[in-house]
């Protein structure tokens, strides 16, 4: 073997470990990612289902009254808001910004969906505001419950 073949080897095995490297990080960018996305759908379902849910009232449209959904949604502002109460950071936050880490990012930098969905819902207030609104906004889906009752029993479901 000469030293030229060493070389070209040398470089080689340095050249599929910086790809195997990148390869690393781009899994970890898009895991980051994928949990941002589930993060928006989280607050989009949580924000758009109480819309719905009053649109439902003044329409008059049964499937508002499902007691699978207005439960389920429910529950999810219950968990923001015990959250937002106790100070613990949503462990979806945590998450993303780990695999954010891993992949060598700066927290919150990547590809253009990723900035959008992040600024959507990150916005820069102070924590008592956030508990603040998580707080009202968990009140006015239990003000809805009050207001228009899910249904529980069949013959509700015809109505």
């Amino acid at each position: 073997m000469g030293i030229t073949e060493l070389r070209v080897g040398s470089h080689k095995w340095i050249f599929i470990q910086l790809l195997q490297k990148t390869r690393k990080m781009l899994f970890y960018a898009t895991l980051a990612n994928i949990i941002l996305f589930l993060h928006v759908s989280y607050v989009a379902f949580v924000v758009f289902g109480l819309l719905l849910i009053w649109a439902g009232i003044a329409c008059h449209w049964t499937w508002t009254r499902n007691r699978w959904f207005r439960g389920i949604h429910l529950a999810m502002i219950v968990i923001v808001v015990v959250e937002a109460w106790i100070g613990m950071t949503c462990p979806l936050t945590t998450w993303e910004n780990w695999f954010r880490k891993k992949s060598g990012q700066h927290l919150y930098e990547g590809d253009f969906i990723a900035i959008w969905l992040h600024d959507l819902i990150f916005l820069q207030l102070p924590p008592w505001a956030f508990t603040c609104a998580y707080t009202l906004f968990g009140l006015a889906v239990l003000g809805t419950l009050w207001l228009s009752p899910p249904g529980f029993n069949r013959l509700e479901r015809r109505v």
